[in-house]
């Protein structure tokens, strides 16, 4: 009789802590991905982005007719000339070719470093937003509900309003 009064002593304690424990804890979701395209600074960064992008294009777009046009000139000459310029011709074809590839390489990693750049302030600032908002209204967890993240939502509460609210927009 002792041991099922402790038994059941231990159950209810139990059951009184994980309740308690339950009730401490409240936890919150954002889709992030949706905060950060909503931000005006991201429409911001992302026109920018589009700029450079065009301009690294306009470039490589001039540099590819100018070798093709070399080409065809070269491959129309080709027969008037003699070996030895052939051979010149084609070493600074390739050379052209190579200058090409590595120009499209270093616009390529600009466009990256530009990106993060931009992001990197975007990201802060919404993070901040977030921490703020969460300690505001008491929520000791806030979750990252964009798609493929792998949280599974019942009744959570959605913070996205707030945020977007204490961002000012």
């Amino acid at each position: 009789m002792k041991q099922i009064k402790t038994l059941l002593l231990a159950a209810t304690l139990f059951i009184a802590g994980t309740s308690f424990m339950q009730a401490q804890t409240k936890v919150a979701h954002i889709n992030t991905q949706d905060l950060i395209a909503a931000m005006p600074a991201m429409k911001t960064a992302q026109g920018e982005m589009d700029k450079l992008g065009k301009t690294y294009e306009a470039d490589i777009k001039a540099m590819a007719t100018e070798y093709q046009s070399k080409m065809k000139l070269y491959d129309a000459e080709a027969s008037t000339k003699t070996a030895e310029e052939n051979q010149k011709r084609m070493v600074e074809v390739q050379t052209m070719q190579q200058n090409i590839q590595q120009y499209q390489g270093q616009a390529q990693q600009d466009m990256q470093e530009k990106e993060l750049a931009l992001l990197k302030p975007i990201t802060e600032k919404a993070k901040a937003a977030i921490l703020k908002v969460a300690r505001a209204q008491g929520f000791a967890y806030v979750l990252d509900s964009t798609q493929g993240g792998g949280v599974i939502m019942a009744d959570g509460k959605d913070l996205l309003a707030d945020v977007k609210k204490e961002l000012g927009f």
